[in-house]
């Protein structure tokens, strides 16, 4: 079957996955706190059994299910999306450590336990292989010190996969990879008020104590685990970004139908219809790529790294114009707080610069056409 046709079942569970998001998540979506973790959203993602679809008990994670996921979430509720995608990035890694994996997973797959993914510094963002944090040694473990900034789920997260320098100007191959549990003593925290409206935040380490029991994989192996996690994780940041593309088009259709204006319905406007037309190939072509992606990543693809990137970033820029270009055609009523168009006119910005900006993932396709 080509990855672009979804067979009947595939369609019938993403149309179902939609409706759950629609009835049962998006009431408590809408009860949550902005920038704040939605603990009953997650129980009720767990409920539905579609945290667990992250881990699956018989082999990795498939990237397309991730993908068809995020997707259909989106759609339907962008809180939902984010709070299951969170969960995933933060814990993906844990799998390097069978004994961390079964003390953790079973708790992050209930809802019991929220999940955190830090890598980002103030001074290592697109440059991640430039972050600073340091893991120095003391005895059998490590001491943490430094900041961690912009961290999703930072700070209440009940445990973050984190990475630090554990050999000093050795660029990428001096990162090692961590499980840090939220109470241990020198950790902190606080909540910065951002525009997306989940919950983002900065980490403060002040001589965390970690052992070899927290690793995740090899020592000075850790930014192979964050890459890896990445390649994953690229694909469905692309169908998030698609999901939205798909819900704001979908709104623009029905108000294009519905506006009277100029004598007749805006549908009837050619630089209208033009518009929708452009909306929807591009939402098209994006939905397209990220499913590409997502089977090469499945498959074992060689070049996953290039499809990867290719598919957030056509996907993130897509949204982006289909999102503002909805926002034109339904004028000022789009702006009002409360509204759709307002809600992911805010959630569609940030996508284009987390898990690798759209200039990081144009230098990634340069350097795999080379390769």
């Amino acid at each position: 079957m080509p990855v672009f046709a979804l067979d009947p079942e595939q369609q019938a569970w993403c149309e179902r996955v939609r409706e759950q998001a629609a009835t049962r998540l998006r009431p408590l979506a809408e009860k949550g706190e902005p920038g704040r973790v939605n603990r009953p959203l997650l129980a009720e993602l767990a409920q539905l059994g579609l945290l667990a679809r992250l881990f699956p008990p018989a082999g990795p994670p498939r990237a397309l299910d991730l993908c068809l996921l995020r997707e259909s979430l989106a759609r339907e509720c962008t809180e939902a999306e984010t709070a299951l995608a969170l969960q995933g990035l933060g814990a993906h890694p844990v799998l390097r450590s069978p004994e961390l994996a079964e003390r953790w997973i079973p708790r992050v797959t209930s809802g019991r336990a929220v999940a955190a993914f830090a890598l980002t510094e103030p001074g290592a963002g697109s440059d991640a292989a430039a972050l600073e944090l340091r893991a120095e040694p003391d005895g059998a473990g490590w001491r943490l010190t430094g900041t961690k900034r912009w961290i999703s789920n930072a700070p209440e997260a009940d445990f973050y996969t984190v990475f630090a320098r554990t050999a000093p100007d050795a660029g990428a191959r001096g990162v090692t990879a961590f499980l840090v549990p939220a109470d241990r003593p020198g950790l902190s925290g606080e909540a910065l008020d951002m525009l997306s409206p989940h919950p983002i935040g900065s980490l403060s380490f002040d001589g965390v104590p970690v052992g070899r029991d927290d690793l995740l994989g090899e020592p000075e192996r850790g930014f192979r685990v964050a890459m890896e996690t990445l390649n994953l994780f690229r694909p469905s940041v692309g169908a998030f970004a698609v999901g939205m593309a798909r819900a704001a088009l979908d709104a623009a259709v029905s108000h294009a139908g519905q506006r009277t204006a100029f004598g007749g319905p805006l549908k009837d406007l050619q630089a209208v219809g033009h518009t929708l037309a452009e909306m929807a190939t591009r939402t098209e072509a994006a939905r397209l790529l990220v499913l590409a992606a997502a089977d090469a990543y499945d498959s074992g693809a060689a070049d996953i790294a290039k499809r990867s990137a290719m598919a957030k970033l056509y996907a993130t820029e897509t949204a982006q114009y289909v999102v503002d270009a909805a926002v034109q055609l339904h004028g000022a009523r789009a702006l009002q707080s409360g509204h759709l168009l307002e809600h992911l006119y805010r959630e569609v910005r940030a996508p284009r610069i987390y898990e690798g900006a759209t200039e990081v993932q144009r230098g990634i396709i340069a350097k795999e056409l080379y390769r």
